[in-house]
């Protein structure tokens, strides 16, 4: 049955028995649960439990895709409201919780950040780590959670800043390859990386042609045109190569959306 509403969960005959649908599963949960002292959940009661939390934070006019073969494919950043994430600190299953958070957290990075070469390699890294200590037994379940948390609000602040800077998205991914380098931010102005962001990127969607980042003549000739930007606003020359490479980088990512 699950599998069978992970096909079409998203059409409106779906939608109508969805609660039926969760229910039936919760149903499957509680006979299939155990004495899971010194054991874990197996994969698929763990996945079932996951789901039924998440079907919770679902409002009828807003069906998340997220059921696919395990579930949490494509969150939607809405689950990482204020109020989601309360109800997710009082489970009373603390472990479980971790999960779902880490799952919630690594979906959104994948989506959100997809085409973000710094905030994905940030948020990405930052994830492994809390991870990684929580596994090592450095850190308890009840602080692994608060991290995971406060990871999630910076993730709803990061996914925000284009209107906050007033940058266009893709200008929010050149804006953060050139502030990746602290010592740049401190001497430049917030005004001026977004200035730089706002050239590069018009410069760079003029000048990137079909396979070009696997010509190396077009690489030469466009590292110069970004390096010519960045004399243009002073940015710091001892750290012109690296943002070079960076913004490079990033005009890779966004690969096939600009081509189009």
């Amino acid at each position: 049955m699950s599998k069978a509403f992970t096909l079409c969960c998203t059409l409106d005959e779906a939608k109508a028995v969805r609660e039926e649908v969760a229910f039936l599963q919760g149903v499957k949960v509680i006979l299939t649960k155990k004495d899971f002292s010194g054991q874990k959940r197996t994969d698929e009661t763990r996945e079932l439990a996951i789901r039924q939390i998440i079907s919770q934070a679902v409002v009828s006019e807003r069906v998340v895709d997220i059921f696919d073969a395990v579930g949490l494919d494509k969150p939607n950043i809405g689950l990482l409201d204020d109020e989601f994430l309360a109800q997710v600190q009082k489970l009373p299953e603390k472990n479980l919780a971790v999960e779902l958070l880490e799952r919630l957290l690594e979906g959104e990075i994948k989506s959100r950040f997809a085409s973000n070469v710094v905030q994905d390699r940030k948020f990405s890294e930052m994830l492994a780590s809390v991870i990684a200590r929580y596994q090592n037994r450095s850190i308890e379940t009840a602080q692994v959670m608060e991290e995971l948390v406060d990871m999630a609000k910076k993730f709803r602040e990061a996914a925000a800043r284009g209107e906050t800077l007033g940058l266009s998205e893709d200008e929010v991914r050149f804006y953060d390859a050139l502030a990746n380098n602290e010592s740049a931010v401190r001497e430049l102005t917030d005004e001026t990386l977004k200035k730089i962001a706002h050239e590069l990127t018009q410069s760079l969607r003029q000048n990137l042609g079909v396979d070009w980042s696997e010509r190396e003549s077009v690489r030469a000739r466009l590292r110069l045109m970004v390096k010519r930007i960045l004399r243009k606003y002073k940015y710091p020359p001892d750290l012109q190569d690296a943002a070079v490479e960076l913004v490079l980088a990033q005009a890779q990512a966004l690969g096939e959306s600009w081509e189009a």
